[in-house]
C-alpha cells in the first residue's frame, strides 16, 4: 500500500546545500518506490532579501555575513563541488562568482507551480546559477530559463515586468518563517515533520519510513 506524502521543500535558488538536499531526497524517493506517493512543493525562502540589483562578490559576501576567510570560503566551495559531483551536479562557482537577489526567481517558481512545471524550473534555475554562472535576478535570463522547461516566454516576461505573484511569495515566505524556518533547505513532511540541511538519501529514507510507520499506527 502506497502512503501519500506531502513534501514542502523550503529553499532558495542560490543555496548549494538545497541542491544537495534535493538530490538526497529524490534518491530516497527512488529507493522507496511504491512505498510512498510523494508530492513535492517548493516553498520560497530568500537567503539575501536585501541584496541589491548588481549583486555582490561571493567571497566578500560570505566574509561579511559569516566572518569566513577567503581560504575558508574556497575550502567550502571545494567540498560542495565534490559532494555535487558525487550526486551528478556540477558546481562551478569560484572566487569571482556573485550572489544575487532571488525574489523574481521565486515569483516565477510560484507561477511554474500553477502550471505543473515547478520541479523542472527549480532544477533549471539551480543549473543556470551554479553550473552556468548566470544571473537569477536578470529578467531576460529568467524568461529564457522558463522557456527551456516548457513555460511560455512571453507570459514569463509579463510576470517579471509586473508585481504578479509578489504578494503570494511574500505570504509564503512569512508563513514558513512563522513556522520556525530560519535556514535552508528545510524539508517538511505532511505539515508535521521537518528535516534540515543537505542530508544524504539514507537520512531521508529513515525519516520517511518513520513517518509512514507513525501514520499507519
Amino acid at each position: 500500500m502506497s502512503t501519500p506524502l506531502k513534501i514542502d521543500f523550503v529553499s532558495d535558488v542560490s543555496c548549494p546545500w538545497c541542491i544537495i538536499g534535493l538530490r538526497g531526497l529524490t534518491e530516497a524517493l527512488d529507493q522507496l518506490g511504491a512505498e510512498v506517493q510523494a508530492e513535492i512543493h517548493f516553498q520560497p525562502f530568500e537567503l539575501n532579501p536585501n541584496m541589491p540589483a548588481e549583486g555582490q562578490n561571493i567571497v566578500e559576501h560570505i566574509t561579511e555575513k559569516y566572518g569566513s576567510t577567503a581560504e575558508e570560503s574556497q575550502a567550502t566551495r571545494a567540498r560542495i563541488r565534490d559532494m555535487g559531483a558525487e550526486l551528478g551536479f556540477a558546481f562551478r562557482t569560484d572566487g569571482q562568482s556573485r550572489i544575487y537577489n532571488t525574489f523574481d526567481a521565486h515569483r516565477l517558481l510560484h507561477w511554474a507551480g500553477l502550471e505543473g512545471l515547478q520541479y523542472n524550473l527549480k532544477e533549471a534555475l539551480f543549473k543556470a546559477y551554479f553550473t552556468d554562472g548566470q544571473d537569477p535576478s536578470d529578467h531576460a535570463t529568467l524568461a529564457i530559463i522558463a522557456e527551456s522547461v516548457g513555460l511560455d516566454i512571453k507570459r514569463a516576461a509579463e510576470i517579471l515586468a509586473s508585481d504578479e505573484y509578489a504578494a503570494d511569495v511574500r505570504e509564503q515566505e512569512q508563513l514558513w518563517i512563522s513556522r520556525g524556518v530560519t535556514s535552508v533547505p528545510t524539508i517538511v513532511f505532511n505539515d508535521q515533520y521537518a528535516v534540515s540541511g543537505g542530508q544524504p538519501a539514507e537520512a531521508f529514507v529513515g525519516a520517511i519510513r518513520q513517518i509512514i510507520s507513525e501514520a499507519r499506527a
